[in-house]
C-alpha cells in the first residue's frame, strides 16, 4: 500500500461527492489513516466514520488561524504525526468583474488562499520536526486559463494565488525534506456542478475535451494519493493538471 502508516489531513473532505472525500476514500484504501477536516454543518465526524475504524473527523474552519490550530493539534494528540495535507477547502462563485463585492472578494480569497496559508502553517512544524511531509494544494484550471464555467475572475485570482503560494513553500521548505505540490483540476462532476449542466451541456464541454469526458472526482483523488506517497518523491513546485487535456500548454 502506497500510504502505509502515513497520516493524512484533508481539508473541506466532508462532503460525499467532493474531491476532499474521493481523496480520503483513496488515501485509507492505501492504508493512510485519515483525518477529515470541515465545517461543523458538513459534519465532519460522521464523513470519516464512513471510512471505517481508525479515521477521523474534527471541526475547523480554514480562515481562522487559531481553529486551524487546535484540529492540527488533536491530530498531533491521536496520531503523533503529520505526513499528508491536501488543502483542498474551497468555495466558488459564478459573477462577472463588475458584479464583485468587497465581500465577495474577501470570501473567496479567505477559504482558498487564506485557508491554504492558515492550515499550511498550522502543520509545517510537526513537518520540520518530522523532517518530511507532502502537501498538496487544489488550484483550478481557471487560475492558468483565465476563468472556468463556474467561478468568477475572483476564484481565478485565488486558485492563481494558490499556485504562488505553493511554489514559494516549495522553495522555503524544499531543504528540510518537506514537499509541496498543486493540482490543478479541470471541470469535475462534484456537488458544485450538480444540477448547473443539461445532458446537452456535459456533452458540448466534453467534445472540447481530447479524452471527452468530464473529470470525475476520482480522478483528482489518485494524483494526491500520487503525491502524498513516496512515487512523487523528487517532486515539489510542480503544478499537475487533471484536465483531460481541456487545456495544454
Amino acid at each position: 500500500m502506497l500510504l502505509k502508516d502515513k497520516v493524512a489531513v484533508i481539508t473541506g473532505g466532508a462532503g460525499i461527492n467532493g474531491l476532499g472525500f474521493a481523496t480520503a476514500r483513496q488515501m485509507a484504501a492505501q492504508g493512510a489513516r485519515v483525518v477529515i477536516m470541515d465545517l461543523a454543518r458538513a459534519e465532519p465526524a460522521a464523513a470519516a466514520a464512513r471510512l471505517g475504524a481508525g479515521h477521523l473527523g474534527f471541526v475547523a474552519d480554514v480562515t481562522d488561524k487559531a481553529a486551524c490550530e487546535a484540529a492540527t493539534a488533536k491530530v498531533l494528540e491521536a496520531f503523533g504525526r503529520i505526513d499528508i495535507l491536501v488543502n483542498n477547502a474551497g468555495i466558488t462563485q459564478p459573477v462577472k468583474t463588475l458584479e464583485i463585492t468587497g465581500a465577495d472578494y474577501d470570501r473567496i480569497l479567505d477559504v482558498s488562499l487564506r485557508g491554504t496559508l492558515y492550515m499550511s502553517q498550522a502543520v509545517l512544524p510537526a513537518m520540520r520536526q518530522q523532517q518530511g511531509g507532502s502537501i498538496v494544494c487544489i488550484s483550478s484550471v481557471s487560475a492558468q486559463r483565465g476563468g472556468g464555467i463556474f467561478g468568477g475572475p475572483h476564484y481565478s485570482a485565488a486558485k492563481a494565488g494558490v499556485l504562488g503560494l505553493a511554489r514559494a513553500m516549495a522553495r522555503e521548505f524544499g531543504p528540510e525534506g518537506i514537499r509541496i505540490n498543486c493540482i490543478t483540476p479541470g471541470l469535475i462532476e462534484t456537488d458544485i456542478t450538480q444540477g448547473k449542466l443539461s445532458p446537452e451541456q456535459k456533452k458540448e464541454i466534453a467534445q472540447t475535451i481530447p479524452l471527452n469526458r468530464l473529470g470525475r472526482a476520482d480522478d483528482v483523488a489518485g494524483v494526491c494519493v500520487f503525491l502524498g506517497s513516496d512515487l512523487s518523491a523528487y517532486c515539489t513546485g510542480v503544478t499537475l493538471d487533471v484536465n483531460g487535456g481541456m487545456l495544454i500548454h
